[in-house]
């Protein structure tokens, strides 16, 4: 059994924010660059690689992971050194297609990671009150790294319910803790550059996924 194909269902309209055919009790994560054919598929997959390797699910608690891009190139490949970063770490490069985002996926989604401070800032423009839900990815990993775990809910309450509550924790700290320097929440764009650039991406995304996919399962990283 695989994850759902995220973000291709039809909406059904209601509240819950919810696609027909998904359980109604999840928790979506997307991921947001400019072309959607580098970063955020490359963090996309790796943060669906780690949750399935602390979780041991394919559907991982009713957790959502997909991503799409701000000048997104629809139904385009992903980057082939994408793919090969992906491969270094064991994690599936299959079947991926680029995506443009569009109000749907912001509506959708519980949490956005965006992969700049300009893609946050075309989230959030977008409406939808997706700024308190929405940061870079480094940004996110800086606020998760200061919650104190033991106040989050344990997993037996639910994966969707500890990520929601981690979300709300992250939000409330924003104002408190800011980042060092301009470029710290950054994640810099790899398009055209060669393989080894690629890979320094890949392990600055995989670093800072480490510590959010802790907190959301509360599961280490295997050694």
């Amino acid at each position: 059994m695989t994850a759902p194909d995220a973000g291709r269902g039809i909406w059904d309209g209601e509240e819950t924010r919810t696609f027909t055919g998904l359980p109604r009790d999840s928790f979506r994560i997307l991921h947001v660059s400019t072309g959607n054919v580098c970063r955020s598929p490359i963090t996309e997959r790796l943060t669906r690689h780690a949750l399935a390797d602390r979780l041991g699910d394919p559907l991982w608690g009713g957790v959502v992971v997909e991503s799409a891009g701000t000048w997104g190139h629809e139904g385009a490949p992903m980057e082939a050194n994408a793919e090969a970063v992906l491969a270094d770490f064991g994690a599936d490069a299959s079947g991926f297609t680029g995506r443009e985002l569009l109000d749907e996926h912001v509506i959708m989604a519980d949490l956005v990671l965006t992969a700049t401070r300009d893609h946050r800032q075309q989230v959030i423009s977008m409406g939808h009150s997706a700024g308190l839900r929405t940061f870079t990815l480094k940004e996110f990993t800086r606020l998760v790294k200061a919650i104190d775990p033991a106040t989050l809910p344990p997993l037996e309450d639910g994966l969707v319910v500890r990520a929601r509550a981690l979300v709300r924790a992250a939000a409330a700290l924003r104002g408190w803790l800011l980042a060092p320097t301009a470029e710290a929440d950054e994640v810099f764009d790899p398009y055209g550059a060669p393989l080894t650039f690629f890979r320094s991406i890949g392990d600055e995304i995989n670093e800072a996924l480490d510590p959010v996919v802790t907190a959301l399962t509360g599961v280490p990283a295997r050694m």
